[in-house]
């Protein structure tokens, strides 16, 4: 009896330990372009902040930085401009991307959500993982790279949304980069995302 039960307390505990361990170990950050890249699809605004988060229409990790994000262009109001671009699997059809996200997306004031196809913009931009978020300034300089969540699928404070409000309202940069905790960005197989 006693050694059914402390079999069962370790496989508890390795199963936390591991759920734990996914929650809190990030994506692959951004290799983000230090200015605007000068042929992305759209251009930074010139009166204000521009924020791009890439976002696959299936993580559900996506659905705290859709929220976060909420909060800061509430915060934020007519300081900053935000895209949402979706990656958009080439081989897929668009019901498969048209996601509760794409409609969390679109209906925050001021958030412009499009679709990206083949993830081009994506890779313009360097980003790898769901949810990276990246601030450039109205002449194009990278501000921020990085998530605005504290780990997978978490809403509440966190470095990234500080950092963002902070070089937004004062220009003063706290932190340039955060973890991104997020799914693969173009790299996820879609089979696995519609087991899921």
């Amino acid at each position: 009896m006693y050694v059914g039960a402390a079999l069962w307390i370790l496989t508890v505990g390795a199963g936390m330990r591991a759920v734990i361990s996914h929650a809190y170990t990030p994506g692959l950050g951004a290799e983000a372009p230090e200015r605007w890249p000068a042929n992305a699809r759209i251009q930074p605004e010139r009166d204000r902040a521009t924020l791009i988060m890439l976002a696959h229409p299936q993580c559900p990790c996506t659905r705290a930085s859709l929220g976060e994000l909420a909060l800061l262009m509430a915060r934020l109001r007519g300081r900053l401009t935000a895209h949402v671009l979706f990656y958009q699997p080439e081989q897929l059809p668009s019901g498969w991307t048209r996601s509760d996200l794409w409609d969390q997306a679109s209906s925050i004031p001021g958030v412009i959500a499009a679709w990206d196809p083949g993830g081009a913009e994506a890779q313009l931009f360097g980003g790898a993982t769901s949810g990276q978020v990246l601030v450039y300034d109205p002449r194009g300089r990278l501000l921020f790279s990085g998530g605005i969540t504290a780990s997978r699928g978490h809403s509440g404070d966190n470095l990234g949304r500080s950092a963002i409000v902070s070089a937004v309202t004062s220009s003063i940069i706290e932190r340039r980069r955060t973890p991104v905790f997020g799914c693969s960005l173009l790299n996820v197989s879609p089979r696995r995302l519609q087991q899921r």
